[in-house]
């Protein structure tokens, strides 16, 4: 068995394990200041929002010696208003430009014609309505907003409204930490990236059931028994599903930095960027708010029912008393404490004997 496949397999029996619930304030607090700081880059930065959002012209030229930064100069001199320029893989740009009507749109194409010296028919020019974009905008605040209704639904129905509770703030600490990386990077914020948005809701939300559905099958009647309190079965089922997520986080996160840094970086195919950023961040994100967040927020909420509480107590008074019985040593009344000794050997008997 590889030294992983072993780590996890001792990781499930519990004979080793991390503190992951009894450490829940560092994590908290980690979670806190990336959150602000996401927040803070939001209001201060906002979101470069792609030309879906807020209307303009994309025109597609032809293959020539124009450099992206010399037919970004032509375009915003043309237009009066910022461009964005990417080198597509044939060796053609794509010039985005916003805030553009109609007659605009032919008056900036026909200027670029002119400074990079190519023929104004070979201008591909496609003109875009805020109106679309705002359209699509309300429908994916309208399906975040139906999917988050059902996903506390569900989890309140196959587990319990603590984990329900958990599982929406793991996600929506999840998207503020993908979107504050969008406003920090000053990515374009596209359909693509909406598309890459509510991808990632879903593999977070499977990550943290993968936890919580070890915490029910470990927490079941857990109040017939003294042994382990719930924060310390919460923790061994986080530490049984750590090589799990692990791998699964890994696997989802190669193909996903090869679009990232390959396809979008090395090949400059301006759509895998939107889609792959969010993809990469959001999937990070959930892998971390699915152990560090969720199941200790379970675990604290738990903690403060009556009953758990009470079994809390029953189990540490136990502790506390056989602590209080092996320091008093293993005899009482006065009785002598028993020597124990290793037995002797045939060898050691037969000289005992001749003695």
């Amino acid at each position: 068995m590889s030294k992983l496949g072993d780590l996890g397999a001792r990781l499930h029996r519990g004979e080793v394990g991390y503190d992951f619930i009894g450490n829940r304030k560092i994590w908290y607090g980690l979670s806190i200041l990336i959150t602000i700081t996401a927040i803070v880059a939001l209001a201060v930065r906002g979101l470069n929002m792609g030309i879906e959002f807020q209307g303009g012209a994309v025109f597609t030229t032809p293959k020539s010696e124009v450099s992206v930064s010399q037919a970004q100069e032509f375009a915003e001199e043309a237009s009066g208003h910022d461009a964005i320029v990417q080198q597509l893989g044939n060796g053609s740009l794509r010039i985005q430009v916003g805030g553009l009507d109609t007659a605009q749109s032919d008056q900036v194409r026909s200027e670029l014609a002119k400074d990079m010296n190519v023929p104004e028919d070979k201008i591909a020019a496609e003109l875009v309505g805020p109106s679309w974009g705002e359209q699509i905008a309300n429908k994916a605040w309208t399906g975040l907003g139906v999917f988050m209704i059902l996903v506390v639904i569900y989890l309140a129905i196959a587990f319990e409204w603590r984990m329900a509770v958990a599982a929406l703030i793991a996600l929506i600490h999840d998207l503020t930490i993908t979107v504050g990386i969008y406003s920090l990077v000053g990515f374009e914020v596209t359909v693509g990236t909406v598309i890459g948005l509510l991808t990632i809701l879903g593999y977070s939300l499977y990550d943290t059931v993968v936890v919580f559905d070890s915490l029910k099958e470990q927490t079941k009647d857990i109040t017939k028994q003294t042994r382990f309190t719930y924060s310390e079965l919460a923790n061994r089922s986080i530490n049984g599903t750590l090589v799990r997520s692990i791998n699964t986080t890994v696997v989802a996160l190669l193909p996903v930095a090869g679009l990232l840094f390959i396809g979008g970086g090395v090949l400059g195919a301006g759509m895998l960027n939107d889609i792959s950023l969010s993809l990469f961040v959001g999937l990070a994100a959930g892998a971390y708010s699915s152990i560090f967040i969720a199941t200790p927020l379970v675990a604290d909420l738990k903690e403060r029912e009556p009953a758990i509480r009470a079994l809390r107590k029953r189990i540490l008074a136990k502790r506390a008393a056989a602590r209080d019985e092996q320091a008093d040593g293993p005899y009482t009344d006065g009785a002598e404490a028993a020597v124990v000794v290793p037995r002797a050997g045939r060898r050691g008997r037969a000289q005992e004997h001749r003695g």
